[in-house]
């Protein structure tokens, strides 16, 4: 089975995406699939270049993501033309990465992407759990853990569908502002339910 993992960024989906793999199922990181196609070298690196220009670059050569960050999230039009420069190339890793993984025996898999249904990995997954906090947490969370600034942590929060969207394409909603016990024994209830089908 693959489940699709998400929710809006600083919504607690990496504690649930760890709980669930400490429960047995391999977890594919989208972010980490997000960064390996940025790499210097990769097609969609020297497209990001071209379009972008080189004042994004670090001194290596590498991507500044904050940098670029701070330009696509403030900014409709580039956001579109990131993500079509590296949402297809995030798809096709991630189908391969499945097809590894089904072809090695697993049986639960887990794709962990904050925007999982906006680029469309949702029709790749068997199931679509959604991990829920109110916006005020998200909000809070991402001033104390990213160090953004209130308008930065709006734009951010903005970027991506509305907890109500992801809940239209739901099987499982997790609600994360709940203690992290009671969300630790959801998770293994639906766990114990997937693994004796």
């Amino acid at each position: 089975m693959v489940i699709g993992l998400t929710g809006g960024i600083a919504c607690g989906k990496s504690t649930v995406s760890a709980k669930l793999k400490e429960l047995g199922a391999a977890v594919i990181d989208a972010d980490l699939l997000a960064r390996d196609v940025v790499r210097k070298g990769e097609i969609a690196y020297n497209k990001i270049v071209r379009c972008f220009g080189e004042d994004i670059l670090l001194p290596r050569g590498e991507i500044d993501r904050k940098k670029l960050g701070s330009i696509v999230f403030s900014d409709k039009e580039k956001l579109e033309l990131l993500n079509s420069i590296t949402h297809p190339e995030i798809i096709s890793r991630l189908k391969e990465k499945i097809r590894e993984l089904k072809s090695e025996g697993v049986k639960v898999i887990v794709v962990d992407a904050a925007i999982l249904i906006e680029v469309g990995l949702h029709k790749y997954v068997d199931s679509v759990w959604v991990v829920t906090v109110d916006r005020e947490t998200q909000v809070k969370r991402l001033i104390n853990r990213d160090k953004f600034d209130y308008r930065e942590a709006e734009n951010r929060i903005n970027s991506q569908f509305t907890n109500e969207v992801r809940e239209k394409y739901a099987d499982v909603i997790i609600d994360n502002s709940k203690p992290i016990e009671e969300v630790g024994k959801k998770l293994e209830e639906l766990w114990n339910n997937i693994i004796s089908i």
